[in-house]
């Protein structure tokens, strides 16, 4: 009698955790639905990722804008790794004038991608292993170009190399200009 009470007990179980899995499904579909990209995971622990990084930068507020007008956060947060070509604020403000405030207008975002994926490269370059005369191919496809002169590493023989930061997923190297695609 004892084990009939057993194994009626366990089927009982069994029918209450089937159930509990039917519903698990449901709440993991909303989950999902509530939750964001990869820019959206909090972690305090791990080092910032390149994202991160320019967003914590007063010399990059122009490029973060412009990351965020492109739809990219969430491209540059991932694991990488990345190496950004990062203009900073004075960069930006040598275009003509109109150039950035049209570029983040939504039906510009195509354009303004194009550029920003001109600044990325997939991988990490550290600028001690950047040779004169050396090309990468960008995120967009197209192609910058390495020099050095007078000790300054050079991107298309115009933009100068101010600073690198690496980063968890990456590095960033600040430059002086603004990289724009042929």
């Amino acid at each position: 009698m004892k084990q009939s009470i057993s194994i009626i007990a366990l089927a009982v179980l069994a029918i209450f955790m089937g159930c509990e899995s039917n519903t698990a499904p449901e709440a993991a579909a909303t989950a999902d639905t509530q939750a964001v990209g990869q820019s959206g995971v909090k972690d305090d622990v791990s080092s910032p990722n390149v994202v991160q990084v320019a967003v914590g930068s007063a010399d990059h507020t122009t490029l973060v804008a412009a990351v965020k007008a492109a739809g990219l956060v969430d491209a540059l947060s991932n694991a990488g790794p990345f190496t950004v070509f990062a203009p900073t604020n004075a960069a930006f403000d040598k275009l003509p004038a109109g150039t950035v405030e049209g570029l983040l207008k939504p039906d510009q975002k195509d354009a303004l991608k194009n550029i920003l994926e001109y600044h990325t490269y997939v991988g990490s370059l550290k600028i001690e292993y950047m040779q004169d005369g050396q090309s990468f191919e960008q995120v967009n496809g197209g192609k910058i170009n390495i020099s050095k002169k007078d000790g300054k590493t050079m991107v298309n023989g115009k933009a100068t190399v101010l600073a690198s930061i690496p980063t968890s997923n990456g590095i960033i190297h600040v430059i002086d200009e603004v990289l724009l695609p042929e």
